[in-house]
């Protein structure tokens, strides 16, 4: 059975939920996975007003669409992030309130609450999202960092975010990290890290996303093979290193998009991710959730890459054998 192909409408906040779902119904999509910001999916309407979430079911159902997952990036990057002024831009004014930093992350910590019960009032067990990272800037050793340092940055991870996580227990509900530069955790190791920072426990897992690691050097397929009980969501989204011997993987402080840049995001089968092997390490670990596109591609019209990436995904999710091909030699099986 084919999985559910998604469009995540995080970069398309700036369209009207009501355009948006009638774009990407046109296009062939079978549901959204809505973004917690814009008028897309409100958290603070959803608890407060007792038939939003059933209005919004509507509003996609109008547009025969679907919902399997919501997510919260923007606020997530707030709980444990180090907050400036940088923040303000992606934050609900409620959340940013004076800008003190440590009542920004605490507002974003209790957000984070307040998005598992709007998940849960919605009816979707997987909220996907951002961590942030209090130890990110240390990612290179100079001036040379004390490992207690980065202890120290893990159990802050731990005890901003077990009290989040206990209510997404409470509810019914996962959290999904999207394993990210300027995360807790942005490649294997330190997935693995933050997994055991907090224990293991069942509500924390990720939201797999194979650009982030291909051009960091990672191969997307270990990452699926190593969390196979811990893939609770999959985008679809691609990216190109484009190395030339003037630029590197960080970026050279250039804007996405700019040619001079090392590396940047394509649009779903324009890149270097190797979606074959993505798709038989997801039948072999049995993952049967929404293959959601999150469309981000500096020169392609969005429009244009929307709808050449539902058919992208479609084509390339195919359905796992349930025959050895060498079972007709066998005689004795005839």
């Amino acid at each position: 059975m084919a999985r559910p192909v998604m469009m995540f409408t995080g970069q398309w906040a700036d369209l009207k939920l009501d355009d948006m779902a009638k774009a990407m119904r046109d296009f062939g999509f079978d549901g959204l996975e809505l973004a917690c910001w814009g008028d897309h999916f409100e958290v603070d309407r959803a608890n407060a007003e007792a038939d939003y979430c059933e209005k919004k079911r509507e509003q996609l159902e109008k547009y025969d669409l679907q919902c399997l997952a919501i997510s919260a990036h923007l606020v997530g990057q707030a709980v444990c992030d180090i907050i400036d002024e940088r923040h303000k831009s992606i934050l609900p004014a409620y959340v940013w309130g004076d800008g003190d930093p440590a009542g920004v992350n605490a507002r974003a910590a209790e957000e984070m609450k307040a998005t598992a019960r709007a998940a849960q009032k919605f009816g979707v067990d997987v909220v996907n999202g951002f961590t942030g990272s209090s130890i990110w800037h240390l990612l290179y050793s100079f001036p040379p960092v004390p490992p207690k340092m980065i202890d120290d940055g893990f159990q802050l991870f731990a005890d901003r975010w077990n009290p989040i996580l206990d209510v997404f227990g409470e509810c019914g509900v996962k959290f999904a990290l999207e394993v990210h530069p300027t995360e807790i955790a942005f490649d294997i190791y330190s997935a693995q890290r933050a997994l055991d920072a907090v224990g293991g426990r069942e509500e924390f897992g990720f939201n797999f996303d194979p650009s982030h690691l291909l051009w960091q050097g990672i191969d997307p397929v270990e990452f699926i093979r190593a969390f196979p009980d811990r893939i609770y969501n999959v985008h679809v989204k691609d990216a190109i290193v484009t190395l030339n011997g003037k630029s590197g993987i960080l970026g050279s402080h250039i804007d996405f998009g700019d040619y001079r840049r090392g590396w940047n995001f394509r649009s779903p089968g324009h890149g270097g991710v190797n979606f074959e092997e993505i798709i038989r390490a997801l039948n072999d670990i049995g993952y049967q959730g929404p293959l959601s596109v999150e469309w981000e591609d500096s020169g392609m019209d969005r429009m244009h890459g929307a709808e050449e990436s539902c058919q992208f995904v479609r084509d390339m999710d195919f359905t796992p054998s349930n025959v050895a091909f060498d079972a007709a030699f066998d005689k004795e099986k005839q």
